[in-house]
């Protein structure tokens, strides 16, 4: 399936929450329960790094996003990544070009660390980071519940081989 990637825009959010909605339905993807609104969404994501996956008759089929680990500045360069796809564009590497963009823009902008926390029953989701360069650091049990069961969170993290380089050359 031939897609283009863009940057996210406001009017992508229909589609984007519809994606976000499959992927709570899952049970594999989120602890959330319901998609929040835009204007929750938005404040919780950073406005540099969030892009939409479209097919070629323009049908937005998957989304990322990067989100602040915290406000402190010590953290500035460290971000948590969010990748959905639709279920209907599942096994087309779309996930792929989609978390490779949020990599390739995370370093543009100066972060030197991205982090995901994904449940360990998502095969594919764990698959996929390892073979951008993540690697699983720990798995933090029983994180939370979810509709009444414990649930584990493989933790993993990717370091930048560009951002942050110099700096560790030189010590």
């Amino acid at each position: 399936m031939p897609i283009t990637i863009h940057p996210m825009q406001a009017a992508d959010w229909t589609a984007v929450a519809q994606i976000y909605a499959d992927g709570i339905a899952t049970g594999e993807a989120t602890f959330e329960t319901e998609v929040p609104n835009w204007d929750t969404w938005n404040a919780a994501r950073l406005p540099h790094s969030r892009f939409v996956a479209r097919s070629e008759a323009g049908e937005v089929v998957g989304w990322a996003a990067l989100s602040a680990v915290s406000n402190r500045c010590v953290y500035a360069g460290v971000a948590e990544v969010s990748v959905y796809v639709s279920p209907t564009a599942w096994g087309h590497g779309i996930g792929k070009q989609l978390l490779q963009t949020l990599i390739d823009s995370a370093e543009a902008t100066g972060f030197w660390t991205l982090q995901a926390g994904i449940f360990p029953e998502n095969v594919a989701s764990v698959t996929l980071h390892e073979k951008l360069g993540f690697r699983v650091v720990g798995r933090r049990e029983k994180l939370g519940q979810q509709y009444g069961r414990w649930r584990d969170v493989l933790f993993l993290e990717r370091r930048s081989k560009i951002v942050g380089a110099h700096e560790e050359a030189t010590e």
